[in-house]
């Protein structure tokens, strides 16, 4: 790891990923996570103060970055459900199978390399009843954005740590064994070609 993507890079994505847009993406989905819950790609965190403790039973999450979740700004200890933290790629996630209820992956799967294996693991751990609860950006539905996005990527893929602004989030979804069950979509207030998202439900199909 070079010092950009173990010092700078972890206050960018958290800076990125901490506006006020993105909260109220959050807000939408999160509280929809109940029972025993993996979250992949916590980051710093940011999802943590929108879990319903109603609802939630445990939460264990993963990240490959222990420097992006030391910068998280929610004390854990507030949290009124068991929690777990564990340094884990998406593509290699060293929990026991068909364990939990909800899992959620929110602005994560624009940085994952290989999404099959990655949807591979989300099918082995879900419960057969369980549910993935998504918030993604991804490639926009206007061909003047499209075009920024695919020529602006290259750059923004490497200053990004890995980020891509054109990710096809549903057919990603459903293409790896889920069937989408809730979808809804919109441009967040900001720059255009990272601000389409797409969230929602899934089920493996």
């Amino acid at each position: 790891m070079n010092l950009y993507d173990k010092y700078i890079l972890p206050k960018v994505v958290h800076w990125a990923c901490n506006g006020s847009p993105s909260r109220k993406q959050r807000e939408k989905i999160i509280p929809k996570a109940k029972g025993k819950v993996l979250e992949i790609g916590i980051g710093s965190g940011l999802n943590l103060p929108f879990y319903d403790s109603n609802k939630v039973k445990s939460l264990t999450a993963i990240d490959p970055s222990e420097e992006i979740w030391n910068l998280k700004p929610f004390d854990i200890k507030q949290l009124d459900f068991d929690f777990k933290f564990l340094k884990a790629f998406a593509e290699e996630i060293p929990l026991k199978s068909k364990q939990f209820d909800t899992i959620v992956i929110t602005y994560t799967l624009c940085t994952i390399k290989d999404t099959k294996k990655a949807f591979d693991e989300i099918k082995r751990l879900l419960k057969p009843n369980g549910k993935l609860l998504f918030c993604e950006h991804g490639i926009a539905p206007d061909n003047s954005i499209k075009i920024w996005q695919n020529t602006i990527n290259p750059v923004w893929k490497r200053v990004g740590g890995g980020c891509n602004l054109n990710k096809k989030i549903p057919e990603l979804i459903t293409s790896n064994g889920f069937e989408i069950i809730e979808l809804e979509t919109m441009y967040l207030p900001g720059w255009k070609p990272a601000s389409f998202n797409y969230w929602g439900v899934a089920v493996p199909s």
